[in-house]
């Protein structure tokens, strides 16, 4: 049995490649996760991962993804007011329209100009619901792989690692709080933003003796784009994107260090753990994607991208699973360059 942790990027409706990478990692009976890092999108993906693992199995945690999803899809865009969901079908058809001929999202302008905190608690989170549907008793477990969900003091600009008990849907939603959508979250009198301001996943939690030297990270922000962008809200997208990559590739440049320390025989092997990295990704199909998707979880654009992610795994397992449990399969230096 091949042990491997997992780090779970965020990046909105985009998390639905990530769906598709577990949905194919989990036919994949050889391989155990053994921990879960996941910030935002991965995040709920995470949450969703453990408990249906603990529900039902490898089937459950399938089961239990899907369902994740299919309820996200019914929000049809992240920044929808709750009183316009009886004009979804109508605004779905003008929000296709607008795409096709202008280049900009009326919805994103208006993300830009209005602040949630406005509404007051007049305001409602489309993912609440969706997070409480969720067993907390599941997600909280000690049995099973352990989970860290990621957040971002707004006061203090520090990560917060919630696990274990501290797991809560307060958590969850903290971690996927992105302050131009969503109204901040309040946890015992801290507030939080989205996770991937300082940790896009975190990395260091899986570092735990206990837990695998293997870390599998399945990427939805491309490191590299090709195109510079144009429009505000490409160039919006970009800083964010930018700025969400930073920590991870921190963290990359830090394991790439020691493991050069290592071999050079500069550091005792033990001393500190020799991180085998792997990465599944699909870059060409997130440049291909508008900015906009994001945060427009469509059902088309959700089977799309799990399809995706499962193709993505797929070619992951044929062409570098071996690797687990004796080197990286990822090169850090093409990353870092």
């Amino acid at each position: 049995m091949k042990r491997v942790s997992l780090a779970l990027q965020g990046g909105g409706a985009h998390g639905a490649f990530t769906w598709g990478v577990l949905d194919r990692l989990l036919q994949q009976e050889d391989l155990e996760i053994a921990g879960i890092s996941g910030c935002s999108a991965g995040a709920l993906n995470g949450a969703a991962l453990k408990a249906g693992l603990i529900e039902g199995g490898r089937p459950g945690a399938r089961a239990r993804l899907e369902r994740l999803w299919d309820q996200i899809a019914g929000i049809s865009d992240f920044r929808m007011m709750p009183w316009l969901q009886p004009f979804v079908p109508a605004l779905r058809f003008w929000q296709t329209a607008s795409a096709a001929v202008l280049p900009f999202s009326p919805q994103a302008l208006a993300a830009q100009v209005w602040s949630p905190q406005i509404w007051g608690e007049s305001w409602k989170n489309p993912l609440e619901p969706v997070v409480r549907d969720l067993d907390f008793r599941e997600v909280c477990a000690t049995e099973g792989p352990r989970l860290f969900v990621s957040a971002t003091n707004v006061r203090t600009g520090r990560i917060k690692v919630f696990t274990g008990d501290q797991l809560s849907p307060e958590a969850l939603l903290a971690s996927a709080c992105l302050p131009t959508v969503f109204q901040t979250v309040e946890i015992e009198g801290e507030a939080y933003w989205d996770g991937g301001f300082a940790g896009n996943p975190a990395l260091f939690p899986l570092y735990e003796p206990d837990l695998p030297d293997d870390v599998l990270v399945v990427s939805i922000n491309p490191i590299l784009r090709e195109a510079v962008p144009q429009t505000p809200l490409e160039i919006q997208n970009r800083i964010n994107e930018i700025s969400f990559n930073a920590s991870l590739l921190g963290e990359l440049r830090a394991i790439n260090f020691v493991r050069r320390l290592i071999a050079e025989g500069r550091m005792e092997p033990g001393t500190m753990k020799a991180v085998n990295v792997h990465m599944i990704a699909d870059d060409r199909l997130m440049n291909e994607l508008s900015a906009d998707s994001k945060l427009s979880p469509t059902p088309l654009l959700l089977h799309r991208l799990k399809e995706a992610g499962r193709a993505a795994a797929q070619r992951f397992l044929d062409e570098r699973a071996t690797k687990i449990g004796l080197e990286p399969s990822t090169d850090l230096r093409d990353v870092l360059a």
